[in-house]
């Protein structure tokens, strides 16, 4: 649960970080944010991989590049389901879900698997 809940704060980071880089997303307040990140992260544990089955032949044949159409999709989704959240465009959807995926990469590296800070730590010889 809290590998659950620092992965949605990475992803709300990145929604936060689209609404002030990416012209066409706005969020009204700091909890819509809060709940864009949650429902985002359960929005790609549920659907994504549903929809990523059934675009499969496509996904195949653009050498995975449909990929980011999905992800936009997924942000686009969010943004319909949460009041307060407005995306006007499906290139500022699937920039939002550039920008929302190198936050959470760069944030992985420091996460690990069950939500815990991980330290790499140098041994001296």
């Amino acid at each position: 649960m809290l590998g659950f809940l620092i992965r949605a704060a990475l992803v709300a980071l990145g929604l936060w970080l689209a609404t002030a880089w990416v012209d066409g997303v706005s969020i009204d307040t700091p909890s819509t944010l809060v709940l864009a990140g949650i429902l985002l992260g359960v929005v790609n544990s549920v659907i994504r991989p549903i929809a990523i089955l059934l675009t499969l032949p496509m996904t195949i044949l653009t050498l995975g590049l449909f990929l980011l159409v999905i992800n936009a999709g997924m942000v686009a989704l969010v943004a319909w389901m949460l009041p307060g959240m407005h995306v006007t465009s499906f290139g500022a959807a699937f920039w939002t879900s550039i920008l929302v995926s190198l936050v959470s990469f760069v944030g992985s590296w420091f996460v690990g698997g069950k939500g815990r800070v991980e330290v790499i730590r140098k041994k001296n010889y």
